[in-house]
C-alpha cells in the first residue's frame, strides 16, 4: 500500500552531490556549496549573481554546465547550446540558493546525531573513514566546519521543500473519485478471457450466394452442438481457423486484447457458456465458447514487500559507475561475502538507509514504472540486476508477497498519494516562483 507520503524515492540529495569516484576530488565538490556574500571570489574567479546574501560564481556556473551536459549525453538526449546550458546551470543555481535561505530563516535545525549521520555516509561513499575524510578536505584546503556546514544546509533545504510543497498539494474528493473510476475500468480491462472459436470464414468481396453457403456451415456447426456434441469436437471438425487442432482455444488474453465483437459476446455467458447465435466479422461467422474467467478482486491486492541500494549518479558518479557499483554488491550478496542490508545502511542514499533499504509493504503503484517492472519480475528472494530510474540506479531484492484486503479507505489514501506526487512538480515550480518574488537577486556582469 503507498503511504501517505510521496514515494520513497524523493530522497535526500546532498550525498550524491558529494559521491566521487576518487577521493582527491571530494573538496571541490564541496567548495561548490553556496559561499556568503562576505566572502571574495577565489582567484581568476567571479561573482555571477548575488541571490539574498549568497554567491553563485563562475567556477561554480561551469561545473554546473559540465555536469548538466554529461546528464543529457548519458541520457542519450542532445545537449542543448552553450547559452541554454549556462542559463540552466545558472537558474538552477540561484533555485539552489533561494531553498537553502528558505531554509535557514525556516528556523528548522538539524541535531548532531543526524548530521554526523551524513557526514559518515559522504565517507563511506568516497571509501574513507571520517579521520581521512577531514584529513583529506584539510589538505584540499577546506575546513571541517565549513564542510559539515553547507551538509547542514543540504539537509535542511531539503526538509523545508519537502514541507513547504506538501502543503501546497490539494486533492479534492471529486478528482479521487475520477481516479478510482479510471482504476476500475483499468482492472475490468485486465480481465483474462479464454475463448474457443469455431470459425468459418467468408472471403472479402464474397458473392451473396457464398455468404449464404458459409451461413449455413456455421448453422450446421451450431446445430450439432445443441445436439450435445463436445465444442472442441466440433472445432477440430469444421472450423477453419489455426487454433482447430486444439478445439478452437485461442487461449487466455486480457480483455484489452481480444476484439470488443468478442468480449462484449460472451460479457454475460457463464463459464463453458456458448454464444447462442453466431456471430459475423469481417473474418466470417464465429461461434464462441467461454472456457474461463480471471477476475481481479478490486478489494484485493498483492503486496510486495521489498528493499533497494540506491546510488544517485551525479558530475562526479555517471550511470555506469553506479551500475558497476551495484553490480559488484549483487556479486558479493549472491557469493555470501556481504549481506544486503549492511550494504544498504552503508551505501544507500535515501531514508531506507538505516533500516536496511527496506521499503515495507507495498502495492500496486507504489514506485515509478521502471522500478516496479523489475520488482514484479522477481522472485522470492530474488536479487534484480542494477535498475536505472529517474532517482537513480537501484538494486533491488523482493522479501516477501502477499494478498491482503483493501477497504475503501485505504484505496481512497492510495489514490490521493498517487494523485498528490502528480501535482508535486507543478506545486514545486510554483513554491519556486514564489521564492524569487520575495527574494534580492542581482545578475552580475562579467568582469572585463
Amino acid at each position: 500500500m503507498i503511504a501517505s507520503s510521496r514515494p520513497v524515492f524523493r530522497v535526500l540529495t546532498l550525498t550524491a552531490a558529494l559521491v566521487l569516484p576518487h577521493a582527491a576530488a571530494l573538496a571541490q565538490a564541496v567548495a561548490a556549496q553556496p559561499a556568503k556574500a562576505a566572502s571574495a571570489p577565489a582567484t581568476a574567479d567571479y561573482i555571477v549573481a548575488v541571490v539574498n546574501n549568497e554567491l553563485v560564481t563562475e567556477v561554480e556556473v561551469q561545473q554546473r554546465m559540465a555536469q548538466l551536459a554529461g546528464e543529457a549525453q548519458r541520457n542519450q538526449t542532445a545537449v542543448p547550446d552553450a547559452k541554454t546550458l549556462r542559463q540552466q546551470a545558472i537558474d538552477g543555481l540561484i533555485n539552489e540558493r533561494l531553498q537553502i535561505t528558505a531554509a535557514r530563516d525556516s528556523g528548522m535545525t538539524v541535531d548532531d546525531a543526524e548530521l554526523q549521520r551524513a557526514v559518515e555516509n559522504v565517507a563511506s561513499m568516497n571509501r574513507l573513514t571520517v579521520a581521512q575524510l577531514r584529513e583529506q578536505l584539510k589538505h584540499d584546503g577546506m575546513d571541517f566546519f565549513t564542510f559539515r556546514s553547507n551538509l547542514r544546509d543540504q539537509i535542511l533545504a531539503q526538509r523545508i521543500r519537502d514541507r513547504e510543497v506538501q502543503s501546497r498539494i490539494k486533492v479534492s474528493d471529486a478528482e479521487i473519485e475520477d481516479y478510482l473510476a479510471a482504476q476500475r475500468a483499468s482492472q475490468a480491462k485486465q480481465v483474462e478471457l479464454n475463448i474457443a472459436q469455431i470459425l468459418v470464414a467468408v472471403p472479402e468481396g464474397a458473392s451473396d450466394d457464398v455468404v449464404a453457403q458459409k451461413r449455413a456451415r456455421i448453422e450446421q456447426a451450431q446445430a450439432r452442438l445443441k445436439a450435445g456434441e463436445p465444442f472442441a469436437l466440433v472445432a477440430k471438425d469444421m472450423s477453419e481457423d489455426a487454433n482447430r487442432e486444439r478445439g478452437g482455444e485461442i487461449g487466455g488474453r486480457p480483455m484489452d486484447r481480444l476484439p470488443d465483437l468478442f468480449v462484449n459476446a460472451v460479457r454475460f455467458l457463464p463459464v463453458g457458456g456458448v454464444t447462442p447465435q453466431p456471430l459475423r466479422s469481417g473474418a466470417g461467422f464465429h461461434l464462441l465458447k467461454l472456457l474461463s474467467r480471471a477476475e481481479s478482486n478490486p478489494g484485493e491486492v498483492v503486496q510486495t514487500r521489498a528493499r533497494h541500494i540506491l546510488l544517485r549518479p551525479s558530475a562526479q558518479l555517471s550511470v555506469d559507475e553506479a551500475r558497476l557499483r551495484l553490480s559488484e554488491f549483487r556479486s558479493q550478496i549472491l557469493a555470501g561475502k556481504a549481506r544486503f542490508e549492511d550494504l544498504a545502511r552503508q551505501y544507500s542514499e535515501d531514508g531506507t538507509a538505516s533500516r536496511g533499504g527496506d521499503l515495507g509493504w507495498t502495492g500496486p503503484g507504489a514506485f515509478v514504472p521502471e522500478f516496479e517492472t523489475a520488482m514484479n519480475a522477481l522472485s522470492k528472494g530474488g536479487i534484480s540486476q542494477p535498475v536505472v530510474s529517474r532517482y537513480g540506479v537501484h538494486l533491488i531484492q523482493v522479501l516477501d508477497r502477499r494478498e491482503v484486503k483493501v477497504s475503501p479507505e485505504q484505496l481512497r489514501d492510495q489514490a490521493k498519494a498517487v494523485l498528490s506526487e502528480r501535482k508535486y512538480p507543478q506545486a514545486y515550480n510554483d513554491w519556486l516562483e514564489e521564492l524569487r518574488s520575495h527574494a534580492f537577486i542581482e545578475m552580475r556582469e562579467p568582469p572585463l
